[in-house]
């Protein structure tokens, strides 16, 4: 069954995203900061900023401050930290609201604001709206202006959440050897100094604070460097974080790779067999692998699914009191832990599960048998108009015939990008290769057609 997710709003999956300078212009955010005001703090709230390590952050975060302090709010500024530090200290600190400059795993030119709430969660669609509709109204300035001040110890604060995460008097990770890659980006400043607390032997790479650099060949989505990295140090474990610190993939010492959705199964089976999953239950999206769903379900674990986005999976995690759930592409959450996705969290946890059972995370990740996938993307200026276009249902239809009875197919724009994206499933790899490639080759030629 094919999917279709249409997104038309200037808030994507994941906060506001573009290219900094262009889409992401200061005048754009200052008059966003005012709407963000306006929709959702009151005079003399309480607002904190986190991000990344973008050349366009301190701009951003410059015009954000002076906007959000000229309509009677307090800012306080966390400088360079992870997303998800930013989810706690919200509830640390009793703020009202966070904000993340960050464009996450988008090269370095991009930039992007996420919010979140006074709980740390990230805005509902309905709250978007909100601002997006206080985008259209002039606000005028508060009589009284806001204070902007430093956050003092954000980051070692966070880091101590993350130590405590653990028993650490019964755990420790001494005697491995950890390769991080920090792409350049927001966890490198925290994550060797975790994991070294932990016990761990550290190989940092990608751990300068580098905004020009920030997931170009490295981090998340770029995992060759670490995977010989890994087999070069003869490493127990490689651990890839993005741009923003909310996302991680792993890697074993031949170069295997543990995707989110294996990483959910690991967790949700070693709580399953302690009692401790209530009720047996992850949430994923629309993209986790079929092999999941039916491995899981012998171990009588139910998958709900969600659209793309930890946001929805968030969201639905607490309308159905779920403790795990999260993305293939490596956003996990540990509700217990944090209502955000969270990679360093994410990594510590299952290192803690792998000791307790006795087992390294590659040879647990290899018990999960996942179907083959393929992914492709079409650049084009109005993705959601391909995805609704008269002639894509039927190209659809002819791709969904070739495909066995478990095979799936989800058409997709871009949240964060003008892309269309394609993820074909098969239980046979050369068939997902051959329908994925024809679906891409008859979209595209609609595409070709329009322009000509």
């Amino acid at each position: 069954m094919a999917s279709l997710k249409i997104m038309t709003n200037l808030f994507g999956t994941d906060g506001i995203r573009g290219q900094a300078n262009r889409l992401l212009t200061p005048e754009l955010v200052l008059s966003l900061s005012r709407a963000i005001a306006a929709a959702m703090v009151p005079e003399g709230g309480h607002v904190i900023i986190g991000r990344d390590t973008r050349t366009s952050g301190p701009m951003i975060e410059a015009v954000l401050s002076a906007g959000l302090a000229s309509a009677g709010l307090d800012v306080c500024l966390a400088g360079i930290i992870p997303t998800p530090a930013i989810s706690f200290l919200i509830k640390d600190e009793r703020a009202d609201l966070g904000i993340v400059i960050s464009a996450s795993h988008n090269p370095p030119e991009d930039n992007g604001i996420k919010l979140f709430d006074r709980d740390g969660l990230k805005l509902s669609q309905e709250e978007e709206v909100r601002i997006e509709a206080a985008l259209q109204v002039t606000h005028e300035p508060a009589e009284t202006i806001g204070c902007v001040t430093i956050l003092e110890a954000a980051a070692t604060r966070y880091a101590a959440f993350l130590s405590g995460a653990i028993d650490v008097e019964h755990v420790d990770f001494s005697g491995m050897t950890l390769v991080l890659d920090c792409a350049y980006g927001a966890t490198a400043p925290i994550a060797p100094h975790v994991f070294r607390h932990l016990g761990a032997t550290v190989i940092p790479i990608h751990s300068t604070l580098d905004g020009s650099q920030i997931n170009v060949d490295c981090g998340a989505t770029h995992l060759t460097r670490l995977q010989e990295a890994t087999v070069e140090y003869g490493a127990d474990l490689g651990i890839a974080f993005d741009g923003d610190g909310d996302r991680v993939l792993l890697v074993g010492p031949d170069g295997f790779v543990i995707d989110g959705d294996r990483m959910m199964g690991i967790a949700a089976s070693y709580m399953a067999e302690r009692n401790l999953l209530s009720p047996a239950v992850i949430v994923a999206t629309i993209l986790s692998n079929r092999g999941l769903e039916l491995w899981l379900k012998d171990r009588g674990i139910s998958v709900h699914r969600t659209d793309v986005g930890d946001r929805y999976v968030s969201h639905r995690m607490i309308e159905e009191g779920i403790q795990i759930g999260g993305e293939a592409s490596g956003h996990i959450i540990f509700r217990d832990h944090s209502p955000t996705g969270d990679g360093i969290l994410t990594a510590v946890m299952l290192l803690e599960i792998a000791h307790h059972r006795g087992v390294d995370l590659p040879t647990l990740a290899r018990k999960i048998p996942l179907f083959p996938q393929c992914a492709r993307n079409i650049a084009c200026n109005d993705p959601s108009r391909l995805a609704e276009d008269p002639r894509t249902p039927e190209i659809l239809h002819q791709a969904e015939e070739n495909l066995g009875p478990l095979g799936r197919i989800v058409l997709r724009p871009s949240g964060t990008q003008p892309l269309l994206r394609i993820m074909v499933e098969a239980e046979d790899a050369d068939r997902c290769e051959t329908i994925a490639n024809q679906l891409e080759e008859d979209l595209r030629a609609i595409v070709h057609l329009d322009r000509t």
